[in-house]
């Protein structure tokens, strides 16, 4: 095993029981701050309310949260505790598209390095976020368990991390339109009745919307088509399928995900407080390694309007 530690940020969704399991020590935690305006430290690991409660509170938009960047104390105490046990750091961080968090953690690298000249830290701007944040860090894991060096597990990473895809539903735009983590807002702004926007991410490390399904049923079978078309050898992966408030969705997405792709494993995760401020209730999504995304997400785009005529087709079909 690399003799060294991968530092995530409470972006990446990962539970305890999903840290212990790959090797994870540490996390770069940031704030949280509640409607009444007090802030505390954010965590993965719902120690002041549960999940359906901090989704629940927020339906109908009644109840709005906040979250900002790690303070660089945070970032320069945790580097420098594992530093001075000996450790190299790989620190893996939200999307720079999204925070300021890869840049905090480069300057306080850059810092520390000065005062620890014999050690290393490399960091790693995901582009990513939530549970796909999460499904990057695991693969850092897996790569540093299988002997890799941090230079290698860096190097992989920097060319895994624009194969990560996202697909599926989710209920209301609002929360990420608010906080920027939408890109083609204007198209496809709003709450409609039945109809479930799916997005993709794109270069810049923001979601996008490739079209809208009416309806779960409908959202479910085009999230399948889509994995068909763009994942690369399924049964060789760890897939995820996060929710915020569908735990019904995501547990039969990933039965049929199980079904259809034969995966190693489909892990069924939470949303965590840090993202799900920005995401809330309503999300529904499977996070799988694939082909390399396009630039402007030319070709799936493509694959998305391919779908959408066959289910369109399969739709008449039915009416026959």
């Amino acid at each position: 095993m690399g003799d060294f530690v991968i530092i995530p940020d409470t972006s990446c969704d990962l539970s305890k029981e999903l840290r212990d399991r790959f090797g994870i020590k540490d996390y770069l935690r940031g704030v949280i701050y509640y409607p009444d305006g007090h802030s505390e430290p954010l965590d993965l690991d719902w120690n002041k309310m549960s999940d359906e409660e901090y989704y629940t509170s927020m339906k109908g938009r009644k109840i709005l949260y906040k979250t900002a960047a790690v303070p660089m104390g945070e970032i320069t105490e945790v580097f420098e505790k594992n530093l001075k046990d000996g450790k190299d750091i790989l620190a893996i961080s939200l999307s720079s598209g999204l925070s300021s968090s890869y840049n905090e953690n480069v300057l306080a690298a850059k810092e520390l390095l000065k005062k620890y000249p014999e050690r290393k830290i490399l960091c790693v701007d995901s582009l990513r976020y939530s549970t796909a944040l999460a499904l990057i860090v695991v693969l850092a894991c897996q790569k540093r368990d299988s002997g890799a060096s941090l230079e290698e597990t860096f190097d992989y990473i920097e060319k895994t991390k624009n194969t990560v895809h996202q697909m599926g539903m989710i209920d209301d735009l609002f929360f990420l339109v608010k906080t920027g983590r939408l890109s083609n807002f204007k198209a496809f702004f709003g709450t409609l009745v039945g109809v479930n926007p799916m997005a993709e991410f794109n270069h810049k490390g923001l979601s996008q919307v490739l079209t809208k399904a009416k309806g779960k049923k409908a959202a479910i079978e085009m999230t399948l088509r889509y994995m068909e078309k763009t994942i690369v050898d399924p049964e060789d992966q760890i897939v995820f399928v996060a929710h915020s408030l569908r735990q019904k969705y995501a547990q039969l997405l990933a039965q049929k995900i199980k079904e259809r792709f034969k995966v190693k494993e489909v892990i069924i995760n939470p949303v965590g407080m840090a993202c799900g401020a920005s995401i809330g209730p309503g999300l529904c999504a499977a996070f799988y390694r694939g082909k390399p995304i396009s630039e402007d997400l030319k070709e799936e785009k493509a694959i998305m309007a391919q779908i959408e005529a066959e289910v369109k087709a399969l739709d008449k079909k039915a009416l026959k």
